[in-house]
């Protein structure tokens, strides 16, 4: 099965996505686990900051904010 896998950033509003992978290291890493994002989750953005740079994100029914240069390290399939 071919799957399109996509930096989270690029992931449109209110579209669901499935975390293949993050590719980030150290503490970012760990919070990002911490808070649920592993792979297999189903992750869907729901807001955008009117300024840009920071996104709202569902994943296992809570409401998380991610900046984009820390979503740019985390990968979703369609």
């Amino acid at each position: 099965m071919n799957r399109d896998i996509i930096s989270l950033t690029s992931l449109p509003i209110n579209q669901k996505g499935i975390i293949e992978n993050l590719t980030c290291d150290g503490e970012i890493r760990r919070r990002l686990l911490d808070l649920g994002l592993v792979s297999g989750s189903s992750i869907t953005p729901v807001l955008s900051s009117p300024s840009g740079g920071l996104r709202a994100f569902d994943i296992r029914g809570s409401l998380i904010a991610i900046r984009d240069e820390d979503a740019y390290s985390i990968f979703v399939s369609l």
